[in-house]
C-alpha cells in the first residue's frame, strides 16, 4: 500500500509528468544576468554598489539607444522564490497551513533574519553539495541537532547562491576566417556563437597552433566582408603575436564552455521548494538605481493537489510603466504549476514597501503570501564627509528623480528648507547596520540598526478549511493569531529561525524572522513598520520610548516647502496596505527591556490562550 509518506514524495513527480506538455513554454527557468544596458559590465562590475557622486550620464548606443558613458549608479541583484504551501508553528503549538512563498536563493541569510537578494556573483554561484528536502534544514544529510528525531538547520550552511543552478551544454561552431592585428584576434564563424564581452571561449584546431587556447572575449560584432552578418564575429586578445591570417572552409572551432545560462535541474527546485512556505515571504531589499531581477517558480500544492494555483508577484506600491511586470492576472503574466517567471524593476523611490500574491488577494494575502521589500536610498552611498545638503542638490541633475515642487506637488524629496550642515556619516556602507532611511539632506533619518516588523493576522478555521478541500467563508473571516514577523508573543523574541515539520516528514524553516529589537545605548533604530492584515486595523504602542515617525507608504514626510513633517507618539495605526518608517530614539533612556506592543488588548493572545499575540520587546543594550 502507498502510505502517505511516499504519496508526498511522488507528488511533486506526478504533478510535473501531468503538466508536461501544457508547460513546456514556461518550464523552471532563472535568471540573473551580470551585464544589462543599464548596468554594463565594462563601466561597473555589479557585484558592489558603487558610491554616488553624481547622476549617471548617458550617450547613444547601438539602434539608437541611450546607454551609460559614466558614473555608473546601483548595480545588479537577483532573488529566486518558490510559490507553494508549508506550515507555520503558531505561539501555542498549534501548526497552521499555508499558502505561501519560499526562498530558492539566499537561504542562509533568510535563515538569519537578512534579506535573500544577492549579488551576480553570489546569485550565479553553484551549490557544491547535494540539495536534500527542507534545507537549508537538512544541508547534506546532517543535523547539528534533532526534535523530536528529525534534523534542525545546521550552523555550517552559507549558501546564498540560487537553488537548481546547472550548467548549459558546450556550444561550439566552426571559423570560417581568424586573423591577428598586433594581440587583438578577430574570429568569424559560420555561425552564431551566441558570446558576449566577457565570455570564455575556446579556440581549437587552428594552424598556426598559437592560435588555439582558451580566451575572454573583448568585443562581439564588426567584421565585414567575410560574407557571414558582421554580428557573428568577436574578438579578443592574445599574447601570442604575429600570427598569419588562416582563412578556409573550416580553419577550426570555436566553443564556449559549459555555463550557466538560465537551466536549472528542476529536482533541485522541488526538493527545496516543496512545502517551504515561509511567513513572511522572503525578505527582499535594494538599492535606489539597482535593476533588481525576481524569478518566480511555482512548485504546486502537496496538500491541495486538485489546486492547480496560479501564482504572480505584485510590488505594492511600485509605480510600473507597463503592466507586464506587475502581477495583476487580467492584465500580466500568471506563472502556472512547473513553470519559472522573472520579474524586473528598476529600483523606485527609497522607502518601505510589500509585494504579495495578486492571485484572488483576499485568500492568498490571509493564507500567508505576503512579504516585505525596502529600497535604500542614494544617500546610504554618499561618500563620508560629503555635504548631505549637496548631493540632494546633486540628485536633482538626475531627470528621472529630479523634484521640482513648483511644477509636481507629489515629488517625494524636496531639499530641506534649512541645510544643516550635516554630512555622510562615515559608517555607513562599511559593513556595518547603519545607514539613512531617505535620502533626507540634513541627516534626520539616520539610524543604527534597522528592523522589518510586518503585521499579519491569521484565521485558524479558515486556514484549516482551506486545507480540507472545502469552500473557505470569507464573510465569516476572523483572525485569532495576531503576528509579527510571522510569529506570537512569546516566540516574536525567540532568537533565530523557527521550524516546523511539515507533511513530508521535514523540518522547514516557517518563520525564519526574529521580531525582537535591539537598540545600542544612545542609538537609534529604524522600524520598517508594515500591516497586511485583510480583516483589522492594527496598533502598535511604544511605552518608555517615543516613536518618530519620518516616513509613510514609501514617502519622507516633508512638505513641499522643505519642512519635516515628522511627528512624535506613542502608538501608530495602520490599515492593510499601508506602510510606516518609525525612528526609536534611546538617548537618555534608561538600559533596559521595553516592550512594542498593541493596545487592543483582544489581539493580545494566541487565539484561546491569553498574554500573547502582537507584542515583542525591545532591549537597550
Amino acid at each position: 500500500m502507498l502510505n502517505f509518506s511516499c504519496f508526498v514524495r511522488l507528488l511533486p513527480a506526478l504533478l510535473l509528468s501531468v503538466l508536461a506538455g501544457t508547460a513546456g513554454a514556461t518550464s523552471f527557468r532563472v535568471q540573473c544576468p551580470n551585464n544589462t544596458i543599464t548596468h554594463p559590465l565594462a563601466l561597473n562590475n555589479n557585484d558592489a554598489e558603487p558610491a554616488y557622486v553624481s547622476p549617471t550620464t548617458f550617450a547613444p548606443g547601438n539602434n539608437g539607444y541611450l546607454v551609460p558613458s559614466a558614473n555608473v549608479n546601483g548595480a545588479i541583484k537577483c532573488q529566486q522564490i518558490s510559490g507553494g504551501d508549508g506550515y507555520a508553528t503558531m505561539a501555542d503549538g498549534t501548526q497552521t497551513f499555508m499558502f505561501s512563498f519560499g526562498p530558492l536563493s539566499g537561504l542562509a541569510a533568510i535563515a538569519n533574519g537578512q534579506p535573500g537578494t544577492d549579488f551576480p556573483s553570489a546569485f550565479n554561484t553553484m551549490y557544491a553539495g547535494t540539495f536534500q528536502p527542507g534545507d537549508p534544514a537538512a544541508s547534506d544529510g546532517i543535523a547539528a541537532n534533532t526534535w523530536p528525531g528529525f534534523p534542525l538547520p545546521t550552523a555550517g550552511f552559507t549558501y546564498n547562491g540560487a537553488v537548481g543552478l546547472a550548467l548549459d551544454i558546450a556550444n561550439t561552431v566552426n571559423i570560417y576566417s581568424i586573423s591577428e592585428a598586433g594581440s587583438t584576434v578577430t574570429v568569424t564563424p559560420n555561425a552564431p556563437l551566441g558570446v558576449n564581452v566577457g565570455d570564455q571561449v575556446v579556440i581549437a584546431n587552428i594552424s598556426p597552433a598559437g592560435y588555439n587556447g582558451t580566451f575572454t572575449v573583448t568585443s562581439v560584432g564588426g567584421a565585414q566582408g567575410t560574407g557571414f552578418p558582421p554580428s557573428y564575429s568577436f574578438t579578443y586578445t592574445n599574447s601570442v603575436t604575429g600570427l598569419a591570417a588562416a582563412t578556409a572552409l573550416t580553419v577550426g572551432t570555436a566553443s564556449t564552455p559549459p555555463r550557466i545560462d538560465g537551466h536549472v535541474d528542476p529536482r533541485q527546485i522541488m526538493d527545496v521548494g516543496v512545502m517551504n512556505g515561509n511567513i513572511p515571504a522572503p525578505l527582499m531589499a535594494i538599492d535606489e538605481d539597482d535593476e533588481f531581477f525576481l524569478t518566480l517558480s511555482n512548485v504546486g500544492m502537496i496538500m491541495r493537489p486538485d489546486l492547480f494555483e496560479q501564482h504572480t508577484v505584485h510590488f505594492h506600491g511600485y509605480p510600473n510603466a507597463s503592466a507586464f511586470y506587475d502581477g495583476v492576472p487580467d492584465a500580466s503574466v500568471a506563472i502556472n504549476i512547473g513553470g519559472s517567471f522573472t520579474y524586473y524593476y528598476l529600483a523606485p523611490d527609497a522607502g518601505t514597501y510589500f509585494w504579495h500574491c495578486h492571485i484572488t488577494p483576499p485568500e492568498h494575502l490571509q493564507m500567508g503570501m505576503v512579504g516585505q521589500i525596502y529600497v535604500r536610498p542614494r544617500q546610504d552611498r554618499v561618500p563620508a564627509g560629503t555635504s548631505l545638503y549637496a548631493a540632494l542638490q546633486t540628485q536633482q541633475n538626475d531627470l528621472r528623480t529630479a523634484c521640482n515642487t513648483a511644477s509636481d506637488i507629489l515629488c517625494s524629496n524636496p531639499l530641506p528648507a534649512v541645510n544643516t550642515g550635516a554630512t555622510a556619516a562615515a559608517t555607513i556602507g562599511s559593513g556595518g547596520t547603519s545607514g539613512y532611511a531617505y535620502n533626507d539632506g540634513d541627516g534626520s533619518t539616520y539610524y543604527d540598526v534597522e528592523y522589518p516588523i510586518q503585521i499579519h493576522g491569521f484565521d485558524p478555521n479558515f486556514h484549516f478549511v482551506g486545507m480540507t478541500f472545502n469552500p473557505e467563508a470569507f464573510v465569516d473571516m476572523k483572525d485569532k493569531y495576531f503576528l509579527l514577523n510571522g510569529r506570537s508573543y512569546p516566540d516574536t523574541v525567540t532568537p533565530g529561525a523557527l521550524a516546523t515539520q511539515a507533511a513530508d516528514g521535514r523540518m522547514h524553516y516557517s518563520q525564519p524572522l526574529p521580531a525582537i529589537i535591539n537598540i545600542p545605548a544612545g542609538g537609534k533604530a529604524l522600524l520598517r513598520i508594515s500591516d497586511l492584515d485583510v480583516s483589522e486595523y492594527q496598533t502598535l504602542a511604544s511605552m518608555g520610548i517615543p516613536m518618530k515617525v519620518i516616513g509613510f507608504n514609501a514617502k519622507l514626510l516633508r512638505d513641499q516647502a522643505g519642512n519635516n513633517m515628522y511627528y512624535t507618539t506613542n502608538s501608530i495605526t495602520l490599515g492593510g496596505g499601508e506602510s510606516l518608517d518609525v525612528i526609536l530614539d534611546s538617548t537618555g533612556i534608561p538600559k533596559g527591556t521595553y516592550y512594542l506592543y498593541t493596545s487592543n488588548l483582544d489581539h493580545l493572545s494566541n487565539d484561546a490562550e491569553n498574554f500573547g499575540g502582537l507584542m515583542t520587546e525591545v532591549h537597550i543594550n
